[in-house]
């Protein structure tokens, strides 16, 4: 359940966080569906993580709803294979060799088929669930970073430290966590600057835009001045 990456509190609250999905029959049953598909580095991340936090400390009755369930993945042999459809329909599409940005275009296409066909097989598992799954090995080219090493680096470049976070139920039924940045920030109830890769004016429309602190009042902004 816990790695040495985490110190004594953090490993504290890693299992104060196994308790709270553990309670939650929804999050144990997409974990599940995840878990079966035996998907390379497969986490579920984001609100599915930080939002369950969340709602403990506003001691909520029932858990807030989820927009959807971020799954995450981290499988570069789908890149090869992409790159391969990629000089196919450029050769049959194209007189010359393509641009950067068209072969770039195709490739996230064609990587994106993969992901597609894990979230029909996840919402046959889970029907009442809206699946959004994403294959980290290609998401530096969204944000024209190097290469990715994996999952774990990945989502540290997230906008909020406290949606850096990530899950997955193991085989033996232990939680793993991944947090680049550690738990404490979503167990102090912040919303803060990913110190790695900050973006505040992006925070800040993300914060108005989901209505956090309409949701969860409590919470306090830092790193830039609420309105």
């Amino acid at each position: 359940m816990t790695r040495a990456r985490f110190d004594e509190k953090e490993r504290e609250l890693v299992l104060k966080l196994s308790e709270i999905i553990r309670q939650d029959p929804f999050r144990m049953r997409c974990l599940r569906a995840l878990r079966a598909l035996n998907v390379p580095q497969g986490y579920i991340g984001a609100g599915f993580v930080r939002n369950a936090i969340w709602d403990v400390l506003h001691n909520k009755a029932t858990p807030t709803p989820l927009n959807d369930i971020d799954v995450i993945y981290f499988n570069s042999d789908e890149l090869g294979q992409s790159k391969n459809i990629v000089k196919t329909r450029t050769a049959s599409s194209f007189h010359q060799s393509p641009s950067q940005a068209v072969e770039q275009s195709v490739l996230l296409s064609a990587t994106k088929e993969h992901e597609l066909v894990l979230e029909r097989e996840l919402s046959r598992l889970v029907a009442d669930a809206n699946w959004q799954v994403k294959n980290q090995a290609r998401m530096h080219l969204a944000h024209d970073h190097a290469p990715y090493k994996n999952c774990r680096e990945a989502i540290s470049y997230w906008v909020e430290q406290e949606t850096c976070v990530a899950v997955r139920l193991t085989e033996s039924g232990d939680l793993d966590v991944l947090a680049p940045f550690g738990l404490s920030a979503n167990f102090a109830g912040t919303l803060s600057i990913n110190p790695k890769h900050p973006r505040p004016d992006v925070l800040k429309q993300r914060v108005h835009a989901k209505n956090w602190l309409t949701q969860w009042p409590s919470l306090n902004v830092v790193d830039y001045p609420a309105k």
